[in-house]
């Protein structure tokens, strides 16, 4: 079986599992068809035959076309239709997926011809299109499906039109090339969470059917084992806060605070061992109220190199450099290696901003009065207003986190300190099982699982009154949605500063009120527990010298890049 063969059989059962589940709606372009296809990924024994299946990738755009135009032709799990642009090198789109058209014909007997007539199709009724179709397609059964929703009940003029309003275009597919992953890191969890529901799962799918020989009992996939200690309690379910809550001894691995003995060091649940000590203040569900260990069931990965089939073969494969779009160089218009990460630990409310010079990027993540019990200190309205953030610009952006009552209080300090919103952020937080999370932590009437950053632009205008954008940003490169894993307390996603990074490519970036995590190369970041301070700018570290002559810098000058 040559490879387009067994790549159509992936096809072919990705396309039946994605519109069976109501995954994908039709018209879709091919292209966007096609991401979810690598994202379905390929299930082991799908592929008759020894070795590693083959995998789609972006860049089989035209293979999976091919296969695609073969599948409209004949497919065993129904029907298919495409339409392809004028254009000869134009995309495809799938028009149409029916699951289950099974066809009934004696072969003795010739189907009937359709009576051809003019359709008016808004003012044909609909008694007269069923009985046409009842005396016209006889010979066809279709299965029960849902009711058409309002893409499916559109004519076919206008899914042509949805269609291609729904093709990407050409730098949107090379820009999704160039910013995909190629290191491998990110790794795609199972739906079954853990290894034993897995391979319950697959024995039962296989049942039916012939299973291949040395087929893997599970998946290639994440999978996670239950944390069972003496005190955990199963049939309360799952802990809201899985890895991030606060009486969980592995908490301790995150990089914000003070590192506790690891559970295993510690002998933790072991016969003879003293009571564990947990973080003061820190009790079950992360609440503060008690010490008591959490009773809720925690997990933890569990990983083996031997998990899967095909991984590890599948990781070794080179992948070649993706093409590139140019985009705008940013305010510097050259791209150079930007300096290590840098910060000042200082009293945000007290520090003099003057030394530090006009920045092209400014994000901050406030500790916002939202009346509620936060883990850390907050700062009232009144000092929000009085931060000094119109003197560190003069041109550029200004990102603001804001969750609650702040999304109002940040708009005013937005208008307040001289910018104007253009846009904002949504961050869907998920948990460690890549659920959206429920914990409770922040709202008070609905549990909030995101937050909000405000996207401000500097208000600069020209003489007729109309906002000036800064010519050296990049506009249209990512989506205004993140959805990310939990962390640690008021630690953001590493998306966020990849997507301001490609909108502003090289320039000078702050971070207001940072934590050692935040830290970056190519940004300053500000905070109260950063330590000591580290500063590589030579005419920055001067200034700082200057009005702070106590402080010691770091490094040393003879250390410092050029």
């Amino acid at each position: 079986m040559s490879i387009e063969d067994k790549l159509k059989v992936i096809a072919s059962t990705a396309l039946e599992s994605l519109f069976s589940r109501n995954t994908v709606k039709t018209p879709i372009s091919s292209f966007d068809l096609l991401t979810h296809v690598i994202s379905l990924g390929t299930s082991p024994g799908v592929v008759p035959g020894s070795g590693p299946s083959p995998r789609f990738r972006l860049v089989d755009l035209a293979r999976f076309d091919r296969i695609l135009e073969r599948l409209a032709d004949h497919w065993d799990c129904g029907k298919i239709v495409v339409s392809r642009d004028e254009d000869p090198d134009g995309g495809l789109t799938v028009m149409d997926v029916q699951l289950g058209v099974v066809s009934t014909s004696q072969p003795e007997r010739s189907p009937p011809r359709k009576r051809k007539r003019p359709v008016d199709e808004d003012d044909d009724s609909a008694v007269g299109r069923t009985q046409e179709a009842e005396e016209s397609t006889p010979e066809k059964v279709v299965r029960w499906s849902p009711p058409p929703g309002t893409l499916e009940s559109l004519n076919k003029v206008m899914k042509e039109v949805y269609g291609l309003m729904q093709q990407s275009t050409a730098k949107g597919k090379l820009l999704a090339e160039q910013f995909r992953s190629l290191t491998g890191n990110f790794e795609p969890l199972c739906l079954r969470i853990t290894k034993e529901e897995c391979a319950r799962a697959r024995a039962e799918s296989n049942a039916s059917s012939s299973p291949s020989k040395g087929l893997s009992p599970i998946c290639d996939r994440i999978h996670f084992r239950p944390l069972i200690r003496p005190h955990t309690d199963p049939t309360l379910g799952h802990c809201s806060y899985l890895n991030t809550c606060y009486s969980e001894p592995t908490y301790a691995q995150s990089p914000s605070i003070p590192p506790l003995p690891s559970h295993r060091q510690m002998q933790y649940g072991a016969q003879g061992s003293g009571p564990v000590s947990l973080p003061s203040g820190l009790g079950a569900g992360g609440r503060g109220k008690e010490k008591a260990p959490c009773r809720y069931l925690h997990f933890e990965v569990d990983w083996d190199v031997n998990d899967g089939q095909g991984m590890v073969d599948q990781r070794s494969v080179a992948r070649r450099k993706p093409y590139k779009v140019g985009l705008g160089l940013g305010p510097m218009k050259t791209l150079s290696k930007p300096l290590p990460a840098q910060w000042i630990n200082c009293d945000l409310r007290r520090f003099d901003y003057s030394v530090l010079g006009k920045f092209h990027v400014i994000m901050a993540d406030p500790p916002w009065d939202i009346h509620m019990s936060l883990p850390y200190g907050t700062m009232t309205d009144d000092e929000m207003r009085a931060m000094p953030i119109p003197a560190l610009q003069d041109e550029g952006f200004l990102f603001l986190w804001v969750t609650g009552r702040a999304m109002e209080v940040g708009r005013e300090c937005l208008r307040f300190w001289g910018y104007t919103r253009v846009d904002e952020v949504v961050w869907v937080k998920t948990n460690q099982l890549q659920r959206v999370i429920r914990t409770g932590r922040t709202g008070h009437w609905l549990n909030h699982t995101k937050e909000h950053m405000l996207v401000g632009v500097k208000t600069v205008t020209d003489e007729h009154g109309t906002l000036k954008f800064p010519s050296w940003a990049n506009r249209g490169l990512d989506t205004d949605v993140v959805v990310s894993e939990v962390r640690e307390t008021s630690r953001k996603p590493d998306e966020v500063y990849g997507m301001i990074e490609r909108m502003c490519p090289g320039g000078r970036k702050v971070e207001i009120f940072g934590r050692k995590h935040n830290t970056r190369p190519g940004w300053l970041t500000l905070g109260n527990q950063l330590g000591a301070d580290q500063i590589y700018e030579e005419d920055m570290r001067a200034r700082i010298k200057a009005k702070y002559p106590e402080r010691n810098l770091n490094p040393p000058p003879d250390a410092i890049m050029h």
